[in-house]
């Protein structure tokens, strides 16, 4: 049976278990031909309404089956599945020409035998450098029992390989941009700056390391939609900003400044002062965007781009 997207327990425990494992994205072409590629990450978006994100190089052949697409698949690959990765990351006619595999909900390629999938409705194709980013929001997922295969640095890993022989990746580290009046809060950085309120995602997932940190603060504020996703190449920390409307009141700790360049001055991080000090000038226009890249350059995309 398949759990409805609108499940969010479900698809949170979903996410929790497969967030690292092997992937091979799929969708059916113009012509209703299955095409696909082995990704080794996929990442979750939001929760309501369920997205997640994949990217696809630039340079792919199969790129235009994926942005003029209906949708897509991420189908998680099983411990006993590493010739299937091997025989979609390489060139070939006809990756599916030995492949049992069936239409999910959505209608994108659903691989027998994984450990995992979700089916999507393509919701936006975003450029960013050399690769796009897929945006899809779930109509459907399922999980089974069976362990799921990983990838780290050039070598496949099974859960057999314990963490402790394992080395560690990048960080993943949010930040909660509270408004509330044209006001952003912010608090001490331990540096004797500012910085936004910000968390270490661990074993409970973006969506609760988010919800803890705004309660923190003391406020009411919802968790809102992404704002900057950027890579520190220099502190290994993937940076995931999220906009979240709070309404006026005394903070548990740090205190409101004005949303301008003055009023970031305090700002230690450069990557993180740029950013508020673009939020700043979006919010003179209303027009938003996302940024996506490192802390050093990247490519912002406005709202309702999409690749054509």
């Amino acid at each position: 049976m398949t759990p409805p997207a609108s499940d969010p327990r479900s698809l949170r425990d979903a996410f929790g278990c497969f967030m690292t494992g092997v992937t091979i994205v799929t969708t059916l072409d113009a012509a209703g031909k299955p095409v696909g590629f082995t990704a080794n990450s996929f990442s979750s978006v939001s929760l309501d309404p369920p997205l997640l994100l994949v990217s696809i190089a630039a340079r792919s052949a199969s790129l235009p089956a994926f942005a003029a697409g209906r949708g897509f698949a991420v189908n998680v690959l099983a411990e006993g599945q590493k010739d299937l990765a091997n025989t979609f990351a390489r060139p070939a006619e006809n990756r599916f020409a030995d492949v049992y595999w069936r239409q999910g909900p959505v209608g994108a390629p659903l691989i027998a035998g994984t450990s995992a999938w979700f089916d999507c409705a393509l919701e936006q194709a975003i450029p960013a450098g050399d690769h796009v980013i897929l945006i899809g929001r779930i109509g459907g997922f399922a999980a089974t029992s069976a362990p799921g295969l990983g990838y780290y640095r050039g070598a496949y890993v099974t859960p057999a390989q314990t963490a402790a022989q394992l080395p560690t990746g990048p960080d993943v580290v949010i930040s909660a941009i509270l408004e509330a009046q044209g006001s952003v809060l912010l608090v001490d950085d331990g540096l004797g700056g500012a910085a936004l309120p910000m968390a270490r995602v661990g074993r409970e997932g973006v969506q609760a390391a988010l919800a803890a940190l705004i309660a923190g603060t003391g406020l009411t504020a919802e968790p809102g939609s992404i704002y900057s996703v950027y890579e520190d190449g220099v502190q290994r920390r993937q940076h995931i900003a999220f906009r979240c409307p709070a309404s006026a009141g005394t903070p548990a700790r740090g205190a409101f400044v004005e949303l301008s360049a003055e009023g970031l001055a305090d700002i230690t991080d450069p990557a993180m002062r740029i950013m508020l000090e673009r939020l700043a000038a979006e919010a003179q226009v209303g027009n938003y965007g996302i940024y996506f890249g490192t802390h050093e350059h990247g490519h912002v995309t406005r709202a309702g781009e999409r690749l054509s």
